[in-house]
């Protein structure tokens, strides 16, 4: 890298706290059409050691062209978070997880993961979030004409735990432990997020009492152990051991796909391993968790600060397919992912030594104005596009349907119960480089 690859903007769009005021979009612009890669320097953060910085890619075509050369752009070299695992072992163990494996290691437990979502698995998931959906926002409402809540938290954050609490054959009354486990990975940046500890142990399952009894504690500064590793989330990986052992002592008792899942026991790709399991339930608990919960708030700010879309959108409900869509793309919950140069190789221009960092930025790809015209306008008219929310290539999302199916239950139900939304205050947002996250979303609504 030589000083002619930086730029001063660069260390905005690096600091976290950046983000508790809303993505930098303008430099984002600039830097897309001006550069399209660029340098960016990574100075330590929260008490870490710094990093050895990394490339940033901004353009759409050149993030699809990333994601999807998987010899030439590794998720396993490095692991896929821009800040390097501490140690060897913990790059070692961050490989087991899906998320940091390339082909085939990656192909075969998708395979397996893809098999697991049958056709009447799916559909009988996608019945319970419509239902899910419409209790939540029966509980909103209650008996009023008019109130107000935290959006973020009281409902857009439910839906994915009831979600995945059904996916992942978890007690619903468990459901909010999921809350606490994504918290602790995607907030670690956020003092709110990083010691996060809302489920109460009272009314959880047995199950989740042994859990719960191995989670670690903050040390003198406060600060969690790295949520990256085994050693920093026992209690999730606690949790996942017992659930795997009662799912294979009780073959055919449970329906969901991790109990399909774990039934598979022939052919090429083999049987999962319980430490398989393991990391495909944190894969679930935490990935699966976070692009929705703020993907939700997220789409409810683009209607609420954008008054003349909640109306189109009310006249003509059948445009909520393609405004979910819209969404998604405007508000884009996670912002940026990490792949490792295998050799070098040329990006926009720019030449990449191999061992070099290459960030992707969602963000910056899903308003580029090459593929969507005035990208920064959010209409619920608009043609979905290629959005990449849920990624591209081999890694693309195998959660996206659903994804897709709780935003469309949730935002539906809730704009035919009420006659309009709009904010009661400022949202807050999370202090954070990679997930666009909502913490508090303030809304008055009315029938």
């Amino acid at each position: 890298m030589t000083a002619a690859n930086s730029d001063p903007a660069t260390a905005l769009l690096h600091d976290p706290s950046t983000y508790r005021a809303g993505p930098p979009f303008a430099e984002l612009a600039r830097l897309r059409r001006e550069r399209g890669v660029v340098w960016v320097d990574e100075p330590g953060l929260d008490g870490g050691p710094p990093g050895p910085g990394y490339w940033l890619v901004l353009r759409h075509a050149d993030v699809e062209r990333v994601l999807r050369d998987s010899t030439t752009f590794s998720s396993a070299l490095g692991g896929t978070q821009i800040r390097d695992p501490a140690s060897a072992d913990d790059l070692s163990y961050v490989r087991r997880m899906m998320l940091n494996m390339d082909p085939p290691e990656h192909s075969r437990l998708r395979r397996l993961l893809s098999k697991s979502f049958t056709p009447r698995a799916v559909a009988a998931l996608n019945d319970r979030i419509a239902g899910h959906a419409a209790g939540l926002v029966d509980r909103m409402l209650g008996d009023g004409v008019r109130g107000t809540c935290d959006f973020a938290k009281d409902v857009a954050a439910d839906l994915p735990l009831f979600t995945l609490a059904e996916v992942l054959g978890v007690p619903a009354q468990d459901r909010w432990l999921l809350y606490d486990w994504s918290n602790r990975v995607i907030g670690w940046q956020d003092a709110d997020y990083a010691t996060s500890a809302a489920f109460d142990a009272a009314g959880g399952t047995e199950l989740a009492r042994r859990a719960l009894a191995l989670r670690p504690a903050p040390d003198a500064d406060g600060r969690m152990p790295d949520p990256r590793g085994r050693a920093g989330m026992p209690d999730l990986y606690g949790y996942a051991h017992l659930l795997a052992e009662h799912k294979r002592r009780t073959p055919g008792a449970d329906t969901d796909i991790m109990a399909i899942l774990l039934s598979q026991l022939d052919g090429p790709d083999g049987a999962v391993s319980v430490e398989e399991f393991e990391n495909l339930f944190w894969l679930f608990a935490v990935a699966g968790n976070e692009t929705l919960r703020n993907g939700i708030p997220g789409g409810l700010i683009a209607l609420l600060t954008h008054p003349e879309q909640q109306r189109a959108l009310r006249a003509e409900p059948e445009l909520l397919p393609g405004a979910v869509e819209e969404m998604l793309r405007w508000w884009t919950p996670v912002m940026v992912f990490r792949r490792t140069a295998t050799a070098a190789v040329d990006v926009s221009g720019v030449r990449i030594s191999a061992g070099e960092k290459v960030v992707v930025s969602f963000l910056a790809a899903n308003r580029d104005e090459t593929v969507f015209p005035d990208p920064d306008s959010f209409d619920v008219r608009r043609a979905p596009g290629r959005h990449l929310v849920f990624g591209h290539g081999p890694h693309f999302c195998l959660g996206a349907v659903a994804a897709r199916t709780q935003m469309r239950s949730l935002l539906g139900a809730l704009l035919a119960r009420t006659s309009w939304l709009e904010p009661a205050s400022e949202p807050a947002l999370l202090r954070s480089n990679f997930q666009r996250g909502v913490k508090r979303l303030p809304l008055t609504w009315h029938r």
